[in-house]
């Protein structure tokens, strides 16, 4: 199948009118959509936005190739766009991207379709190719020139695949090998191949390279070359068959290094640079060579990002119950009702009753693979029954995760006959026992300790201290939109709700609901500070700020970093403190105005205004400190 049977003149622009990556995604979705590829045009770009936040599609050298396989897609399609200017697309070189081409493939896409994508992704590699596309002046020029490129790419493919079958014959060997993988396997796994390919050949070396696409392994790595390569380079952000590649040197990057760095891979692998690699026995394992896999913070947001379906869900049902009255699920109250008393039992003793454990669990699996996952769960299980709460279920994960790395290394000198039953027997036993104790014997009664000295010490506040305390978790809400400070808070807060303690929340939500309501306000009362893409997307904060969606934001304090992120941190600081002043407890963790009528502790109206105050606040000093659009 040739590309140009997935891109038609239909689904091209050649002058793009967004100049920022949100609005250039909305233009080509619409395009595909239009076209008549999408069967939901929605969840085609959610995907596509999933895709980029495991890492930006914007490859660099002005190309930006976004990408997803989902079921929201009709028809197998590429989308094409230009903006001879350029654009800001995050692009790993940080310079502008000029070319897009939006991949669309199916859930059930065939061989002959992904083959195609990822063929296309592969001719980008070429300068003079990406030049002439630049220059062409017609949709039907833009055609042709794939075409041929297409037809030199099948020739140049069929004349290396001969060259390294006679290769192989005379010599038996391969001097470096090579496995790239990505996330869906269509892009970024082509391009790592052939940009190591390329390298290789330049630099004279042998080399021959397993692709872990969407179509499945290909060009599979036999033990044999394994075992007589000088290095394996391992460039892949998926999962990856590893223990092949026992007691050989393997250097472990992410398929951006395979892209952007293959003469460095190259000359580090060649060289001798290549550690050694000890197998686990558990068959495959994560090979990514992202720099924030190893980090505190990656670790953290595994965990909270896989507990917050357990806040999200527990905490709105419970804060249904409430519309029944809040002590509808007692059944010793004359408000009693028996579905409210379900609700809360949902939300309450059995969502909420996990969550801890979920976070644990997520935390100790992202630093120990699978083996952490077991002891990090009841660890943080440990933690909830035995009052050590969000804190101990910290520590419990990264306690689990760290005993789990050690009793690797522990076991590694095993005889290899062994190495079967080490995940299944050796690792969860142990892993348990020692967790276990260390939460049972030394963990959780200081940590419940702390708890309750937290409680008292914030329930005994004065009314100053309260709105310092709420100026600085509003404040802290707007500073990086969703990111680690965000975030801080926010843990923060469920660990209140979960000690009972309900105001800090309040002021939480409200700073983080600030941000894209006073930019929504703002791009409506000072129309001539912003562009009409901003406008557009201002329309949509009023509704992602009402439901706590604080990363609405984003794009306008990325366009304007200097003005926009004073402007929402003083105007989220105001609402928190305003939370805090009239007194507002919170009891469900997220929600936005649907959770509002829950909250105790003062009005629910006064709560209203307190984030209307913030926001306004915001929208007044973005219209004050932003210069008008030229």
């Amino acid at each position: 199948m040739k590309i140009t049977e997935l891109l038609k003149t239909d689904t091209m622009i050649l002058n793009l009118q967004a100049s920022q990556k949100d609005a250039i995604i909305d233009e080509l979705v619409d395009v595909l959509d239009r076209g008549g590829r999408l069967n939901d045009r929605k969840g085609y770009k959610e995907a596509i936005l999933a895709r980029e936040a495991e890492s930006t599609t914007g490859i660099g050298e002005g190309v930006a190739i976004p990408h997803a396989k989902t079921n929201a897609v009709k028809t197998p399609a590429i989308a094409f766009g230009r903006s001879v200017e350029g654009a800001d697309y995050e692009s790993l070189d940080g310079q502008p991207s000029h070319l897009f081409f939006m991949i669309a493939a199916s859930e059930g896409a065939n061989e002959a379709h992904l083959q195609t994508l990822s063929r296309l992704s592969t001719l980008l590699m070429d300068e003079g190719f990406r030049a002439s596309l630049l220059k062409a002046d017609s949709n039907e020029e833009i055609l042709q020139l794939i075409d041929e490129k297409e037809k030199e790419k099948l020739g140049a493919d069929e004349e290396e695949q001969s060259s390294q079958a006679v290769s192989s014959s005379s010599s038996g060997a391969v001097q470096i090998l090579a496995v790239t993988g990505c996330p869906t396997g269509i892009a970024h796994t082509y391009m790592a191949a052939d940009a190591l390919k390329d390298k290789a050949k330049e630099l004279g070396l042998s080399i021959k390279v397993e692709t872990n696409g969407s179509d499945g392994v290909r060009n599979r790595l036999t033990q044999e070359e394994i075992a007589n390569a000088e290095a394996i380079i391992i460039a892949s952000d998926t999962k990856v068959e590893m223990d092949r590649f026992d007691g050989r040197p393997v250097l472990v990057r992410g398929v951006t290094d395979g892209i952007r760095r293959p003469k460095e891979l190259l000359q580090q692998a060649s060289g001798g640079e290549a550690p050694i690699y000890k197998g686990e026995g558990g068959g495959s394992a994560q090979a990514s060579g992202s720099k924030g896999r190893s980090g505190f913070y990656k670790h953290l947001m595994n965990g909270v990002s896989n507990m917050l379906p357990f806040v999200v869900g527990g905490g709105v049902l419970i804060a249904i119950s409430f519309f029944f009255g809040i002590n509808s699920a007692d059944p010793e109250d004359p408000s009693y009702n028996a579905f409210a008393a379900a609700l809360n039992s949902i939300g309450g003793e059995h969502a909420f009753q996990l969550m801890v454990a979920v976070l644990a669990g997520f935390i100790a699996m992202s630093i120990a693979d699978r083996p952490g996952f077991a002891p990090g769960m009841i660890g943080g299980l440990m933690a909830t029954t035995g009052g050590a709460g969000f804190l101990g279920g910290l520590i419990a994960g990264f306690l689990a995760g760290y005993i789990v790395i050690l009793l690797k290394q522990m076991l590694s000198g095993l005889p290899k006959v062994l190495d079967g039953i080490k995940t299944i027997l050796f690792y969860p036993v142990l892993s348990i026992f020692i967790v276990g104790l260390l939460m049972h014997f030394v963990i959780n009664t200081p940590v419940s300790a702390f708890n309750t000295f937290l409680e008292n010490w914030l329930g005994g506040m004065s009314t100053g201290n309260i709105v310092i305390l709420g100026i600085i978790l509003g404040g802290m809400m707007a500073v990086d939109m969703g990111g680690p400070v965000n975030k801080a808070a926010f843990t923060f807060g469920i660990a209140m709700i979960d000690a009972g303690n309900f105001g800090p929340h309040a002021a939480i939500m409200a700073g983080g609901m600030v941000p894209p309501l006073g930019i929504a306000i703002a791009t409506t009362i000072f129309k001539n500070k912003f562009t009409k893409e901003e406008r557009e997307a201002g329309v949509s904060n009023y509704f992602l700020g009402s439901f706590f969606i604080t990363e609405g934001a984003i794009p306008f304090a990325a366009a304007d970093p200097g003005r926009v992120i004073p402007s929402i941190i003083i105007g989220s600081a105001t609402a928190g403190a305003l939370a805090m002043i009239f007194g507002i407890g919170l009891p469900a963790p997220h929600g936005g105005l649907f959770v509002i009528p829950t909250v105790q502790g003062g009005s629910a109206i006064m709560y209203v205004v307190s984030i209307l105050i913030g926001a306004a606040v915001t929208a007044l000093l973005l219209g004050a400190l932003k210069k008008p659009v030229k």
